[in-house]
């Protein structure tokens, strides 16, 4: 199977105050899955992981109601308050759904930039150990450090990076981003998905973003990468089927049945 790792679904209505703003027009209206079954079956893909966009469980109630309704999605990460008293309730609750495959905080708008390495989450990675669910790390270079700390902490807690950590490619800056990326890839419980980087690029060419990609399969091997398209943010930077062509030049041959589907399929135990 093919699949994509890494997608969002959303109504607008439902996001006043909340990104994207007006000026995003490409991305500011609804995007549901009539929008993104074309853009599949035309690539190819035979299912996705429909990823939570907002700080709230009714995104996480709407997303599940969507995949049970959509035979696409394979799997939801989606939110819960982590550090709430009630955690390893709500997420044994949410556990419940066969779709529900992790959590993800969205570190990268949280004032902290230690927020995740607390001790007090220990219970609720408890629970999603417990219930065999995964952790979606949507991360600035910034967080890694934090980021390991936890990491070590919880080595049971498979955890995936989101969009290679939001690489600085738009400002060509690569050595710090590389370094703290190599002491996560060291842990055997983190993985990185190929997404985002195109938007990461900003003006730059497309090239700009092979060397990071291509440090991103040498860091974490063939076995804990994971390509997703991160649509509908993608067509802020490009194209559904340029960005999947991109990857695949990218990745040797030998190794597109792991990064573009078996990677995915084993980490986030994903069905048929």
């Amino acid at each position: 199977m093919r699949i994509d790792a890494h997608q969002h679904f959303w109504r607008i209505a439902e996001r006043t105050g909340q990104w994207p703003p007006p000026e995003l027009a490409a991305i500011h209206r609804d995007f549901l899955p009539e929008d993104m079954q074309p853009l599949i079956a035309a690539a190819g893909i035979d299912g996705t992981v429909l990823v939570q966009t907002m700080e709230n469980e009714a995104d996480t109630a709407f997303m599940l109601d969507l995949a049970d309704r959509t035979p696409f999605i394979l799997g939801v990460v989606g939110w819960t308050d982590m550090k709430a008293a009630g955690a390893p309730a709500s997420i044994a609750r949410l556990a419940r759904h066969p779709k529900l495959k992790g959590f993800r905080p969205m570190l990268q708008d949280i004032a902290d930039d230690r927020w995740i390495d607390d001790p007090a989450l220990g219970a609720a990675v408890g629970a999603m150990v417990e219930h065999r669910l995964v952790f979606d790390a949507l991360v600035l270079p910034r967080h890694l450090e934090p980021l390991a700390n936890f990491a070590r902490r919880h080595p049971d807690l498979p955890i995936v990076i989101d969009h290679g950590a939001k690489p600085p490619i738009s400002e060509g800056r690569f050595i710090g981003w590389y370094a703290r990326m190599k002491a996560l890839a060291e842990l055997p419980n983190v993985h990185c998905k190929l997404s985002g980087l195109l938007t990461e690029a900003g003006d730059q060419k497309p090239q700009a973003v092979r060397p990071y990609a291509e440090t991103i399969l040498d860091l974490f091997g063939p076995d804990r990468a994971v390509w997703g398209s991160d649509w509908p943010v993608l067509r802020l930077a490009g194209d559904y089927s340029a960005w999947l062509d991109q990857c695949l030049d990218i990745v040797p041959a030998q190794h597109h049945a792991a990064v573009f589907g078996g990677n995915a399929q084993r980490f986030y135990r994903l069905g048929a």
